[in-house]
């Protein structure tokens, strides 16, 4: 970003919106590969309670998605990130119980569901309010550019946080894992205390969540079948590693991270550009490669090689879709439609850690990662059709 837009008022609050969107967001990297070797280590329960422990926080952001985006709309988006924050603070703390009670493995599962539980409300409400003050503060017009650069910082937090999330697991114990957890959205609480809101757009006819989700579909399912590949990452690239007997287990979200990462800085403005479908169908071809490597992968540095190409992919899908979500919508929708559009992701999220644990159960890690592969293949075709569609309404 040029140092001219960064002494901007408007791009400066933006800068610190994706920051505290970024730490926000190390809450769930942070967990990401802890949760899962928390339960079948510490609590001694298989990959597909493993797996739940991870998704029942997505689970959690999906049926939550709607209320964030109306509370966007309707009350600021200020009030539902400062809310959503609280929340992570809330499940961070309640995790931390789960910690404390390793003797009663299912009490303690308990409480780790209930804890993920409020991280999921946190997220939803933080990521809907952070992406709709971003887009009131630059406008619509330049929406793409900031769905990439939040994206840039929820990736790059969520790279991250895995690393760090596991040292401080091996150093500190769950409990110490999730006590730093609850102290970064503070941190978060204190930066939003300085930012003012943006008006909220005067009302018009309000349709139901489900009818604008109707309107926003196909390229929600774009997004949904994309976070497949990350989502497998994130829940069983640490376990796949260790069941191998393979070094750097810790490395697969940074390698992902490193990908998407260098994609937003590098071609984040393409979807204000040439639009986002022509961006998504490329992104996607590479993501199932990424995939597909990992699973067909003869050691380590290949996966990691998978889990690069991987995050190159995934990188500007959500920014392509959503600013074509954006340019669907009335502006005094745009909350609820982005929560919407958002929880497509979430859904993929929330079921890929249980389903893909049962299947690592019954056929090994590698298959979960096959899966990945042809869920980017089907969203290259929704893409591909959608152009056509688009192509054919032109001519």
């Amino acid at each position: 970003m040029p140092f001219q837009s960064i002494r901007d008022p408007a791009q400066a609050r933006l800068l610190l919106l994706t920051f505290i969107l970024f730490l926000s967001y190390l809450c769930v990297g942070m967990a990401l590969p802890v949760v899962p070797v928390f339960v079948t280590r510490q609590l001694g329960l298989d990959n597909v309670w493993a797996g739940l422990g991870v998704g029942i926080a997505f689970l959690a952001t999906i049926l939550t998605r709607g209320y964030a985006g109306e509370l966007a709309d309707r009350r600021g988006a200020r009030l539902a990130a400062a809310r959503g924050l609280g929340f992570y603070v809330a499940g961070a703390l309640t995790s931390l119980g789960a910690g404390l009670l390793t003797p009663a493995p299912w009490t303690a599962f308990a409480i780790l569901l209930a804890g993920r539980l409020l991280l999921g409300l946190g997220e939803s409400l933080v990521a809907v309010g952070v992406i709709a003050w971003g887009i009131g503060l630059v406008g619509p017009a330049r929406s793409g550019r900031v769905l990439a650069l939040i994206g840039a910082a929820i990736y790059g937090a969520l790279a991250l946080g895995g690393p760090v999330g596991l040292v401080l697991l091996d150093r500190f114990g769950f409990s110490g894992a999730m006590a730093a957890s609850a102290v970064l959205p503070c941190l978060g609480l204190a930066a939003i205390a300085r930012l003012p809101g943006v008006a909220t757009v005067p009302a018009g006819a309000r349709p139901s969540f489900w009818s604008v989700v109707g309107r926003i579909w196909p390229h929600g399912a774009i997004v949904c079948l994309q976070g497949i590949g990350f989502a497998a990452i994130g829940s069983f690239f640490t376990l796949y590693f260790l069941d191998r007997g393979w070094s750097y287990a810790g490395l697969g979200l940074t390698a992902f991270g490193a990908g998407f990462v260098l994609v937003r800085l590098l071609l984040g403005h393409l979807p204000d550009r040439i639009g986002g479908l022509p961006v998504a169908t490329g992104s996607l071809a590479v993501e199932a490669l990424g995939q597909a490597l990992i699973w067909s992968a003869p050691g380590p540095l290949t996966a990691l090689a998978g889990a690069f190409l991987t995050g190159l992919g995934c990188s500007m899908i959500f920014p392509s879709m959503g600013r074509e979500v954006v340019r669907l919508v009335a502006p005094h929708l745009r909350g609820t439609a982005l929560g919407g559009f958002s929880a497509f992701q979430d859904l993929a999220y929330g079921l890929t850690g249980p389903l893909a644990g049962l299947l690592a159960d019954h056929a090994g890690y590698g298959r979960v990662f096959l899966i990945g592969a042809g869920a980017a293949a089907a969203g290259l075709v929704i893409a591909l059709a959608l152009r056509r569609a688009r192509s054919m309404a032109f001519e």
